[in-house]
């Protein structure tokens, strides 16, 4: 085996891509990413009658999205079939496996009558030392022999050793009566042939791990490390599900959440690096380790997503951000911007994403930009353009006819005129922002009238100023 980190994530393409199996991907990715190594993707869509077509795209577009890349194709479970059949008869021919002719009728049989007798119902196939020549000509599964007796340790890097006593696994199916191979199968073939060094997956696959580790050691095989990662649990402690609000990551994108931000909080659910909370992907990728991932299942928690999805935003690059606020209006299925909307809005994203959370937010502030005159104001902002404020405007849009269009200048002009007035420039501000963006949260004024520029604040200015009392 090479010194290379191989990861793997390994949806089942059935739905959207859960943001539990997202956080997944990205523990595969920051780990492989960190030290060099590879990351692939494999769809395990054995089960036929519930992967779609439709499923698969949605998990390659919700990594996409992600920004969680991966190495050479995506591999598809079901197309080894062949190969995953020919491991069971590589197993048969070794002795490590048998050909079991029980019923379903004779299986629950057994069970019912060791339930009578207080035994255990973990069935004991009576074929499993049995003679070859004494095989009926009739449909059989195959079967791995798990030993008897001792136990299965698997040395897991997130919940320490954990050992189950042999007599409490059964001897797994491996190959079904249709000579089709079982999943628990196909899993361990695809990680071997696929040189999967590290299986960093939910810690509800932890009692698989100790019936495929039966098929490392048949097969004299290396395993991988293991490390089962703590479920995502809702606000309330409880398993995420609908109710706790969106579970598809495409729908946080459609949400207006940045995905360097997701990338982040993803990251902080369930692991740790001391006490930051807010990093980079560079930081992430060289911190990331098993050591550092928590045992009890982490918290979902939509204050602490908003938290640092702002930070990521107030720290993009706007030519980066625009594309990504294009990418959240078509995911919302929202109108595209124009191309007078995406300059405008390029201008002023300096003065708008140090506050926003989420990309409605920092839309919402953009409004100035985004729309066109005649500016309407909302209820709320309309309450500032009373008779004495319009008259105020007024008398203010010729002081600024002449004035050189810097901060520094305008903010001089402003408080001068509202000195002369008789006020202050906070008093001036709430007509100033509904008549330049027609809402009464904005960027600073002197944002607005920069980004605007002379001619286009003159126009709202000029149109408050004029507007009739309805």
């Amino acid at each position: 085996m090479s010194d290379q980190v191989v990861t793997r994530f390994a949806p089942s393409p059935t739905g959207y891509l859960h943001i539990g199996g997202a956080r997944t991907a990205l523990f595969n990715w920051l780990y492989a990413r960190g030290r060099g190594g590879k990351f692939l993707l494999r769809i395990e869509d054995t089960d036929r009658a519930r992967s779609t077509p439709e499923a698969t795209a949605a998990i390659l577009k919700g990594m996409e999205w992600l920004g969680l890349d991966h190495d050479g194709e995506a591999v598809s479970q079901a197309a080894g079939a062949e190969r995953h059949a020919e491991v069971a008869h590589e197993l048969l021919a070794k002795g490590a496996a048998y050909k079991c002719f029980s019923t379903q009728d004779e299986i629950e049989a057994f069970r019912e009558a060791a339930r009578a007798e207080g035994r255990s119902t973990l069935f004991q196939s009576p074929w499993r030392d049995a003679d070859p020549a004494s095989h009926p000509d009739a449909p059989y599964v195959v079967r791995l022999k798990t030993p008897r007796d001792g136990e299965t340790v698997i040395q897991d890097q997130v919940q320490g050793d954990v050992r189950i006593r042999n007599d409490q696994l059964d001897d797994m199916i491996l190959l079904r009566s249709d000579g089709t191979p079982v999943y628990m199968l196909a899993v361990v073939v695809d990680d071997h042939d696929m040189g999967v060094t590290h299986v960093i997956r939910g810690d509800d696959h932890l009692n698989n791990a100790a019936r495929q580790m039966g098929i490392y050691t048949a097969m004299d095989w290396p395993t991988p490390t293991y490390a089962h990662i703590p479920l995502i649990h809702g606000p309330d402690g409880k398993k995420l599900s609908k109710r706790h609000g969106a579970l598809g990551v495409e729908e946080y994108q459609a949400m207006g959440y940045p995905a360097a931000g997701m990338r982040n909080y993803l990251a902080r659910l369930g692991w740790s690096h001391g006490d930051d909370e807010f990093f980079t992907d560079a930081q992430a990728k060289e911190w990331f380790d098993l050591n550092g991932i928590g045992k009890s299942p982490a918290r979902l928690d939509f204050k602490k997503l908003e938290n640092i999805c702002g930070q990521h935003i107030a720290v993009s690059e706007d030519a980066a951000l625009l594309q990504e606020i294009k990418g959240y209006l078509a995911a919302a299925g929202k109108d595209a911007l124009s191309a007078a909307q995406e300059h405008g809005l390029l201008t002023a994203l300096y003065c708008l994403k140090e506050r926003a959370r989420t990309f409605p937010d920092l839309l919402e502030k953009a409004h100035f930009i985004l729309t066109s005159t005649p500016v309407e104001p909302d209820e709320k902002a309309a309450k500032s353009l009373d008779t004495v404020s319009r008259g105020i405007l007024g008398s203010l849009t010729p002081h600024l006819q002449n004035a050189s269009w810097t901060r520094d200048d305008l903010e001089a002009v402003l408080n001068r005129f509202a000195e002369d007035q008789g006020t202050k420039f906070g008093k001036l501000a709430a007509p100033m922002r509904a008549a330049l963006a027609g809402r009464a949260a904005t960027p600073s004024v002197f944002d607005m009238m920069l980004v605007l520029g002379r001619e286009e604040t003159l126009a709202r200015l000029t149109q408050a100023a004029a507007t009739e009392d309805s």
